[in-house]
């Protein structure tokens, strides 16, 4: 196999809590990460030497700053390949959106380098390789659904969203996962929603039940900073959503409807004032 063409998908938060700060400055978390059917095309050939990477979006960084790109480097070296690649990137998630766009796309090139190079690497071990670049990439080696706890890297799969549509809507702007972090209270007292509870909604497939269980503790910090966000949400509700939550660090907020004409109606309102608005199927 010379080259190899994949589908890196995007990920939603349909949980994301914040337990505490390490002595080694990250963050203890407690998530439940959703893939969806919004991706990324990573196609991947076998050149002569070093690795090349190009993009379809002009700001996009294609050196040691891409984490695909540190993905292929990691791989190159650590087992000792003496060839190089060339990569592209068909960009469809948005960038610095709470999607887990890079980080997916670096997994993609994990595992196809895994098999264009015949490595034969297990899934557990090319998560632990992911984990070295990012601590959202051993999730995005995984299909469907999964809690995530530590900084993120110990997953335990579990039955995910499987019915309904999402809206998701991002405004003009990104939101640095450092940006979000430093407004984030972790002394707020106020009550927070119980994960059991949407684990059990999940289990049991009530869509009304999954969609009152959202939440995300970034929420507060991010409406306060840039209330067009809580606008987004504000009108995803109006609009007939079951629920509606900010993904991730934000600013991508995005809505669980039942039904697809009002999910449409909803999409179709976004899109006047948001180009990066998709229609989408939760993916399992």
């Amino acid at each position: 196999m010379d080259d190899i063409l994949l589908q890196a998908r995007a990920k939603i938060n349909l949980y994301l809590d914040v337990i505490n700060k390490r002595p080694d400055g990250y963050h203890n978390v407690k998530m439940i990460m959703q893939q969806i059917g919004l991706y990324d095309e990573v196609y991947i050939k076998k050149e002569d030497k070093g690795i090349t990477l190009e993009t379809n979006v002009s700001f996009l960084p294609t050196g040691e700053d891409n984490i695909a790109f540190k993905a292929a480097k990691l791989i190159l070296e650590r087992y000792e390949i003496n060839q190089g690649v060339y990569i592209h990137i068909n960009k469809r998630i948005p960038i610095a959106a709470g999607m887990a766009g890079g980080s997916t796309d670096a997994a993609a090139v994990i595992k196809g380098l895994n098999k264009i190079f015949k490595l034969n690497l297990s899934l557990e071990k090319m998560m632990e390789l992911g984990l070295t670049l990012g601590a959202d990439v051993p999730f995005c080696f995984l299909e469907g659904c999964a809690l995530a706890e530590g900084i993120g890297e110990k997953l335990t799969p579990i039955e995910g969203l499987d019915k309904g549509w999402l809206v998701l809507s991002k405004p003009n702007m990104g939101i640095s996962t450092r940006e979000a972090y430093e407004n984030l209270n972790l002394d707020d007292t106020r009550e927070k929603m119980d994960i059991q509870v949407l684990i059990e909604a999940l289990k049991s497939g009530e869509i009304y039940a999954i969609g009152k269980s959202l939440y995300n503790i970034f929420e507060e910090g991010i409406f306060n900073r840039y209330p067009m966000v809580k606008d987004i949400k504000d009108k995803m509700l109006q609009y007939g959503a079951l629920g509606s939550i900010m993904t991730g660090t934000g600013p991508t907020v995005f809505g669980i409807f039942k039904d697809y004409e009002k999910a449409k109606s909803a999409y179709t309102n976004f899109l006047k004032y948001y180009r990066q608005t998709y229609l989408v199927r939760p993916y399992n």
